[in-house]
Order: structure tokens, then C-alpha cells, then sequence
């Protein structure tokens, strides 16, 4: 198991956002999260890697191989976070320091997780483009001068650069088109196979559920509603609020044996 949460609630003085929320991602595993914004996705996602807001508390365990992450220090959770746990951003842009250039981030991500020579990390940040399907020479672009498409295909390079055992994708095409949105998750699925992560997918979009997951938590209002194989769930879902999610779901065209339909066809 990579990952452990159990009975975890979190909250400030005066509200919790999250309560007694539990579930299980195994090695290799592409895991949805699944919820309308608000639900709590995103809280429960930045709690794994000790990233919440000050003034939010936690209680219960996160253990991340086999390591209760609560538990940790600040200086052990960043040995932890970026080499062996990463994340994904929607906001792909707030990533990027505008004055530093692609290949200056990628060099200074190595090096801070411990990789001293030079030239090892220049033979890193050439394979990190290339395995994203991006040209070399965009080393020395800056964030400005790449598209959004792009951009979020450097995020997802950082994020696998040092083959972590867990990637934590939180709404990673919101903010992209349709097309480039698409191009982006075939490209980290394909990663995930190449690498073997496993993957947190937190999202409202049930065609990349369909599509990607094996299994699916649904979350609202803090809470774990329902949980499953992805044919369970979308197939046969038990609770009323899951099935409103499907039925609302943004659909064309002609059924899937998934529950939900696919596009291009009247």
C-alpha cells in the first residue's frame, strides 16, 4: 500500500472541512477523488504532503510507505515531498518563477533533493523535456514563453523527474482547452505506465474518471460518500448524491457500457 489515510478530519477552530475521512491507494494504481468544488478534495490532498494553510489542524494518519507523515518534521517531510511524493497543480502558472528559465527550474528541483553534479542535472532536465514530448532549446525559454499545453507538460516532467512513488493531480486540466486537456492526462497516463507511480486524481470531470481510473472515492462535504472499482460506481452507484454527480455529468452522444457517454457520434 502507498498510501494509507485513516480517520482523518481537519478544520479550524470554528469549522471542519474534512471528517473521519479513510481510504487506501495502492502501488501502481491511477485512484479518483471525486467531488463538486468545496467537497474537500483538494484539503485532503494537501494534508498528505504537510502543505495545509496555518491554522488548519489534523487528526488521525496519513501513512505514506508505510510512514506516518503527521509525524514528521518539516525537514524530513521535505526529503519526502518532490522525490518520493509530488504534486500536480492546476494553477500550473503560480509554479513557475518568472524570471528563472525552464531549465533553471528543473535544475534547481535535482539539486535540492540532492543531486550535486552539474552535469547529471543538465542530462536530467534534456530527458525531463524530452519525456513529455517538449524540444530541448525550451530549456532556456521562460514560463512566459511557452503555452499553457506547455507549461503544464513541464509541470508533470518536475513532478515524475525523480520517480516518485506517489503523484498527486489536483484538477490538472481545468485550466486548459479541451484538446490540450486530453493530450495532458494521455500523456501522464502513459508516464504512470512507463514510471509506475500511482496516482491521487482529484477532479469533477467523470469522463477522465471513465476514462483513466481504476478505482473511485466520491467525496461531499467533508465526507467520503462512497467508494469503489470504477465499473462499480459508474455502473451501479448506491448513493443518491453519485448518481446525481453521473446524471449531471457533461455527456454527448451514445452510451458506454461505463454508465456514461462518449463523444462524437448523434
Amino acid at each position: 500500500m502507498i498510501l494509507s489515510v485513516e480517520q482523518v478530519t481537519i478544520g479550524s477552530r470554528r469549522k471542519k472541512l474534512v471528517q473521519n475521512v479513510s481510504l487506501a491507494i495502492q502501488k501502481g494504481e491511477w485512484f479518483a477523488l471525486v467531488g463538486q468544488s468545496g467537497s474537500g478534495k483538494s484539503i485532503l490532498s494537501q494534508a498528505v504532503g504537510q502543505m495545509l494553510a496555518p491554522g488548519l489542524n489534523v487528526e488521525g494518519n496519513i501513512f505514506f510507505n508505510g510512514q506516518n507523515v503527521l509525524e514528521l518534521s518539516k525537514k524530513e517531510m521535505r526529503t519526502v515531498r518532490g522525490r518520493k511524493l509530488s504534486y500536480i497543480f492546476q494553477d500550473y502558472q503560480g509554479s513557475f518563477t518568472p524570471f528563472r528559465t525552464i531549465g533553471q527550474h528543473l535544475d534547481e528541483y535535482q539539486k535540492a533533493h540532492g543531486l550535486h553534479s552539474p552535469q547529471a542535472r543538465m542530462a536530467g532536465v534534456r530527458e525531463a523535456l524530452r519525456s513529455v514530448g517538449l524540444s530541448e532549446e525550451l530549456a532556456g525559454r521562460y514560463p512566459f514563453q511557452l503555452s499553457g499545453g506547455q507549461l503544464q507538460r513541464v509541470s508533470i516532467a518536475m513532478a515524475l523527474l525523480l520517480a516518485p512513488d506517489l503523484v498527486i493531480a489536483d484538477e490538472i486540466t481545468t485550466a486548459l482547452d479541451s484538446v490540450s486537456g486530453n493530450q495532458i492526462l494521455e500523456l501522464l497516463a502513459r508516464r504512470q505506465q512507463e514510471t509506475g507511480c500511482a496516482i491521487l486524481f482529484i477532479t469533477h470531470d467523470w469522463r477522465h474518471v471513465r476514462r483513466y481510473a481504476d478505482r473511485i472515492a466520491v467525496m461531499k462535504e467533508g465526507e467520503i460518500i462512497e467508494s469503489g472499482g470504477k465499473h462499480r460506481i459508474l455502473d451501479h452507484p448506491q448513493h443518491p448524491y453519485t448518481k446525481q454527480l453521473i446524471k449531471a455529468a457533461p455527456v454527448l452522444d451514445h452510451r458506454l457500457p461505463s454508465g456514461l457517454q462518449e463523444e462524437g457520434k448523434a
